[in-house]
């Protein structure tokens, strides 16, 4: 491949977007809103369900569990098939499935009709994440406007998170539970309807064949660590979730040893050796292990010590995710003043303060504290989650965009998922080894509080009404020791991502940052990259 001047190489301002791409971006944007409702919205609907289709408790788990399975499996063949066939074509191809699947789900009529239904829902959706944050790469050319769209993509995505059982509740106030999952329709019909008219299409030149055997590999090492970290989080210490984590390590290291090898690799390794690329795949991944075990308390917190019902716990949320997507739009203004490396690291200072916060709530009065605590540290969350993935993505040629996204998003699954078993773990642990049973509850009913939070309240409903009160007192005086120990944690783990992003990116200019020759700087060197990464 030839090699790039300067000026192509980024240091110079690509040409402006126009409305056409703005445009576009607003499209572009719906998919990602819709994905992260998708993953918050049936906690509500689950009851509703449970009611018509009866499903026993592994296939409840199974209905939860198995959209984001394989959304997280499929996103490494999802980001190198669009790089292969195109991108455009293969977000067409992607939404109409999703909206033939959701069509599916909401009309299943038994449980296995369901699990499939989500299964191949979640299979859709993976084509969804890579090929929308890739098109935005080939969309907005100038590094300050790809920036901003980089920014308005990840608020979709927080905010779509926090408003799931928002949006969830409503719709079951006046539908039935299936119609949760029709928001998929109206989303794919737009993207099918949009795209050809406001998306440009991109096909890496000469990406050759996907080698299938990698393919297998990377499902089977990425399900096997995600289904291992899940089932520790609600097991603890069990063979099979740890056989599980065993085998996924292995097979990642086989899928590994064999991209290595291969002339057009599913993942290309190379781009690892891109420092500030690998910097942002690891201080994302460690800072959502933070906030994947955090968010598992806090919400926990919300319904079972406060009380509130699963719809006012998403408006108790709702102040978080604001203060996220607001700073994930002003983060990119402050990198034209400040290092994209000082304005990260501050910001994960700032989530670490919040969780100091967090580790000072109370079960009496606890709530101001929590929010302010929550919403600071969703600060630091938005600052990053708009600044990670447009380094993560801007760091790379063209032709990888697509591998470079899903990367992103598999980043930040496997952080969630590690910190919900490693953090939920700890949390489990606290609340068994703190919960004192207050004199005269029954040995039985104390084993059983023991045990979770959920079992006391249930045990608590059926014991006298002043041992029961008793009892749940102390369960939530033990459960927010349980979330003291987890924000506790979560301060050393944020602390030592911003010192990552202090160390590692400290020479990094914001993408729109001026130079010292009135140029702007990109997130990395095409021209370098393409040494190094480009196909030969």
């Amino acid at each position: 491949m030839p090699s790039h001047t300067a000026a192509e190489a980024g240091q110079a301002p690509g040409p402006k977007a126009g409305p056409r791409q703005w445009l576009g971006l607003a499209v572009l944007a719906l998919p990602t809103l819709l994905i992260s409702l998708d993953q918050s919205v049936l906690y509500l609907a689950l009851p509703h369900l449970a009611r018509d289709l009866a499903p026993t408790g592994t296939q409840t788990l199974w209905i939860m569990d198995i959209y984001g399975f394989l959304i997280a499996g499929f996103l490494i063949t999802m980001g190198t098939l669009g790089d292969r066939v195109g991108r455009r074509r293969l977000l067409t191809i992607g939404a109409a499935a999703v909206g033939a699947t959701s069509v599916a789900a909401a009309w299943s009529s038994s449980a296995e009709a369901l699990i499939v239904s989500r299964a191949l829902l979640g299979i859709a959706a993976a084509t969804l994440m890579p090929s929308t944050l890739a098109l935005i790469g080939n969309m907005f050319h100038d590094p300050a406007q790809r920036a901003r769209a980089i920014a308005v993509w990840a608020s979709c995505f927080m905010g779509g998170t926090a408003l799931g059982p928002v949006v969830g509740g409503i719709f079951l106030e006046y539908f039935w539970w299936g119609s949760v999952f029709l928001l998929g329709v109206p989303v794919a019909a737009l993207l099918l309807i949009a795209a050809p008219k406001l998306l440009p299409e991109y096909k890496a030149p000469d990406a050759g064949r996907i080698d299938l055997f990698s393919v297998l590999l990377s499902l089977v090492s990425i399900l096997s660590v995600i289904y291992g970290l899940k089932e520790l989080s609600r097991h603890g210490l069990a063979p099979v979730p740890l056989a599980a984590v065993a085998l996924g390590l292995a097979v990642g290291t086989a899928f590994v040893r064999r991209q290595g090898r291969l002339e057009h690799p599913l993942l290309d390794l190379k781009l690892f050796r891109v420092g500030a690329f690998t910097a942002a795949l690891l201080i994302l991944m460690v800072s959502m292990l933070g906030t994947g075990g955090g968010y598992l308390f806090i919400t926990g917190f919300l319904q079972m010590v406060e009380g509130h019902s699963p719809m006012a716990a998403g408006l108790w949320m709702v102040p978080a995710a604001v203060a996220s997507i607001l700073a994930a739009q002003v983060a990119p203004v402050l990198t034209r003043r400040f290092q994209l490396g000082t304005v990260v690291g501050v910001a994960l200072i700032v989530g670490t303060a919040g969780y100091v916060l967090l580790a000072l709530v109370d079960a009496v009065a606890g709530m101001p504290l929590l929010m302010t605590g929550f919403v600071i540290v969703f600060i630091g969350v938005g600052t990053f989650g708009s600044l990670g993935t447009g380094l993560v993505v801007g760091s790379v040629p063209p032709e990888k965009g697509g591998s470079a996204a899903a990367l992103s998003s598999i980043s930040g699954d496997l952080g969630t998922a590690l910190g919900v078993a490693v953090l939920g773990s700890l949390g489990t642990a606290v609340y068994r080894a703190t919960l004192d049973a207050p004199e005269g509850t029954p040995d039985r009913a104390a084993e059983s509080a023991g045990a979770s939070m959920e079992n006391a309240l249930a045990t608590a409903r059926e014991l006298p009404a002043r041992t029961g009160d008793a009892l749940l007192t102390a369960a939530e005086e033990a459960y927010t020791a349980g979330l003291n120990a987890v924000a506790a944690a979560c301060v050393l783990i944020t602390a030592t991502s911003a010192v990552i992003a202090l160390t590692m990116l400290r020479n990094r200019r914001g993408a729109d940052a001026p130079n010292a020759h009135g140029a702007t700087a990109s997130p990395e060197s095409v021209a370098d990259l393409t040494d190094s990464v480009g196909p030969r």
